[in-house]
């Protein structure tokens, strides 16, 4: 009895302990995806999809993920936690990324398009067709008056497809700081293309001669002759370069007036560009076609200030689009934590950050008690929790009578498009659109009335057709 009571002893602590252990996984477990949520899924998705298929600077294995939680990436605007979770938590959460990632790519190995395929709203379905499939990070989209799609991916390279698909890359495009946020990003026609053939892009560039790591959000401008671009060369740059991956803004716009409007990030730097005159990032600008500065600026005269300024105080606005009903600019950016912006930029305007904002630090911690203060312009609306908004514009023309004079806006994080009813400079309905189809990284209205939008991580260009 004596020789077998250590055993039943040791069976039972065995026992115990493995039930122990597995009560613990599974708080452990349960834990996970509200730790992802909470610190992660602002920027990377909500459910980690942005881990399926990117080009993996860092590593993919379960160690790769520890370590960047733990240290983060401050060049590409990612913090570390260490100090703010223990080191079951980052085990866990690097655990979880990386069966999320594999439950994923298995899934759209068996599946060829993203869904859905059909949709209604306001009681009217709709269908996506796939205008182009295979891309990697298909960012800014323009249409030539032919009908040919031309489009950015941001490792640099520009396509032109005909609308029966065939696609040629163009050749021409500037060499681009292809890492982070950074890239070949938005493109945009010149008012008059019929006639000129100009064609602007937004880019990261490389510092000249200078720190390999160092860049700067810049406008190209060039001449498309077929399927080359020449007379290329840049007439804007946002000084000075910096270091950091991320908050490069990008979207352009040209106005009534014949001029072209740029949005340019903060570049992280939020306690020093924004708030400051004397430097290019988190503005919008307003330069003419071939770069030189409108005499009537709201700061052209303002001693020390950069003359291209139109407004400022923005962090990273990645959607820029005009009113077709009442010509106002309207800009959305994206906030921290929480408290991404819709706005109607005006000249000379602040537009707060990071003095306001309804948005925390992404590890949760608050930057700023303020949502308003005299001087600065509010929001039309903001989204809490962010929607990462990417991409936007009106619906024109009469094939969605519905969504006629609607702002779509895309969202990153949350893969849909966000429909906004407008009244004025008031939105007064949201409806979001295409769930889960991807990324949506741009919005736009084609010459054949539909809209496009594009998505990736994967790459796809899609078309918004009514079902008769």
């Amino acid at each position: 009895m004596l020789r077998i009571l250590p055993l039943f002893v040791l069976l039972f602590l065995l026992s115990f302990c493995s039930m122990k252990k597995q009560s613990a996984e599974a708080v452990s477990s349960a834990d996970v995806p509200a730790d992802y949520t909470k610190y992660c899924a602002s920027c990377h998705g909500a459910s980690a999809e942005v881990f399926v298929k990117r080009d993996w600077k860092y590593g993919t294995s379960r160690l790769d993920f520890i370590r960047g939680i733990k240290e983060g990436y401050p060049l590409a605007g990612m913090q570390g936690y260490a100090g703010l979770l223990s080191d079951e938590q980052i085990l866990d959460l690097a655990k979880y990324l990386v069966t999320t990632r594999e439950r994923l790519r298995n899934q759209q190995a068996v599946v060829e398009d993203p869904k859905p395929q059909t949709f209604v709203s306001e009681g009217v379905t709709y269908r996506l067709d796939t205008v182009a499939r295979d891309l990697e990070s298909p960012w800014g989209m323009a249409f030539l008056p032919d009908g040919d799609l031309i489009f950015t991916e941001k490792a640099g390279t520009i396509w032109r497809q005909k609308p029966d698909g065939t696609r040629s890359q163009v050749t021409g495009a500037p060499a681009v700081m292809s890492q982070g946020q950074g890239g070949l990003l938005d493109v945009e026609l010149h008012p008059k293309f019929a006639e000129n053939k100009l064609i602007y892009f937004t880019y990261s560039k490389p510092q000249p001669g200078g720190d390999s790591k160092m860049s700067a959000t810049t406008v190209m401008r060039a001449r498309l002759e077929g399927n080359q671009l020449t007379d290329i060369r840049d007439i804007f740059t946002a000084l000075p370069f910096v270091a950091t991956q991320y908050h490069f803004g990008s979207r352009m716009e040209f106005g009534r007036d014949g001029y072209l409007y740029v949005t340019v990030g903060e570049r992280g730097k939020q306690d020093e560009f924004p708030q400051v005159l004397d430097k290019a990032h988190g503005k919008v600008h307003r330069i003419t076609d071939n770069g030189d500065i409108p005499s009537d600026n709201p700061f052209f005269n303002q001693p020390g200030a950069v003359q291209s300024i139109w407004s400022y105080g923005h962090r990273n606005p990645q959607g820029l689009a005009f009113s077709p009903a009442t010509g106002d600019l309207w800009e959305h950016e994206h906030g921290p934590r929480g408290g991404d912006e819709l706005n109607v930029v005006q000249p000379g305007k602040n537009y707060g950050w990071p003095v306001v904002s309804y948005g925390t630090h992404y590890d949760g911690r608050s930057f700023t008690d303020k949502t308003a203060v005299e001087g600065i312009e509010s929001p039309v609306t903001y989204w809490v929790p962010s929607i990462a908004p990417c991409g936007m514009a009106f619906v024109t023309g009469d094939r969605y009578p519905a969504w006629k004079g609607n702002l779509l806006v895309g969202s990153l994080s949350f893969r849909f498009v966000n429909r906004c009813v407008l009244d004025g400079r008031k939105v007064v309905k949201q409806e979001n659109l295409f769930n889960d189809v991807g990324r949506v990284r741009a919005i736009a209205m084609g010459s054949d009335g539909y809209i496009y939008f594009s998505v990736e991580n994967p790459g796809y260009i899609f078309r918004v057709v009514p079902v008769k």
